[in-house]
């Protein structure tokens, strides 16, 4: 597993954002504080706190096309 902050600031990047990840066989989950979502779902990405960055989690070793494709969400 792996985890990386990412900034959905939009209600387009969250699309994009789902459908990029929708290409991928893993499992990746989302999470805010608390709350853990399927990051392959629109409804439960927008009941999450969209204001401030949130933990994405990747459930496979080998993230680099995921990663290279998700570069303009990912935040340090």
């Amino acid at each position: 597993m792996k985890s990386f902050k990412v900034m959905l600031s939009s209600i387009v990047d969250v699309k994009n954002f789902v459908n990029l990840i929708s290409e991928f066989d893993f499992e990746v989950d989302m999470v805010s504080g608390r709350y853990v979502v399927d990051a392959k779902s629109l409804m439960c990405i927008f009941s999450l706190d969209l204001s401030k960055p949130i933990i994405m989690r990747v459930y496979s070793e080998d993230t680099t096309e995921l990663e290279e494709k998700l570069r303009e969400f990912i935040v340090d």
